[in-house]
């Protein structure tokens, strides 16, 4: 595994704009060799929504909203220091997208986040992985699991920067 190849893994939230901010303070001065900023697509339940259409335009306005985010992260590291070339994206869609746009060679069936972060990881050979903290209580993380603790416990050959 190559050290200097790093995956940053963002969601839009707050705490992955630290986990981005703090990488380009932390590789800011060339090192890194590759970064791809990596968005698993994840929408909100079909049943959380009255109606099929309101469902559509929350989903509308999620991707829209992780594609800006994507495009608000990579200038932070080149703000930073880390030179545009180096950088890339990839957004992973949803396999359950309510829009006919899977035409990628990989699609998100939205069971288990942190297993697709680990499967970019593997077939691309990160050496480095970059998560943010939710900071989820113990309730929910009994529940629910946590993403950063799932990457812990499951990533191997690699390193794992946990940013909170």
């Amino acid at each position: 595994m190559d050290f200097k190849k790093i995956l940053v893994a963002v969601d839009g939230s707050e705490n992955s704009a630290r986990a981005v901010s703090y990488t380009g303070d932390m590789v800011g001065d060339g090192s890194a060799k590759q970064i791809m900023l990596l968005c698993i697509e994840r929408f909100p339940d079909r049943d959380l929504f009255p109606d099929e259409e309101s469902w559509k335009q929350r989903c509308v306005a999620h991707r829209e909203e992780l594609q800006q985010f994507l495009g608000e992260a990579r200038a932070t590291l080149t703000a930073k220091g880390v030179h545009d070339s180096r950088i890339s994206e990839r957004y992973v869609v949803s396999c359950s997208s309510p829009f006919a746009d899977r035409s990628t060679a990989r699609c998100s069936f939205g069971t288990s986040i942190a297993q697709e972060i680990l499967a970019v990881l593997k077939e691309e050979r990160f050496g480095t992985v970059v998560v943010g903290r939710r900071g989820v209580s113990k309730a929910e993380e009994f529940l629910f699991g946590s993403v950063s603790n799932k990457i812990i416990h499951h990533a191997k050959d690699c390193t794992i920067w946990v940013v909170a």
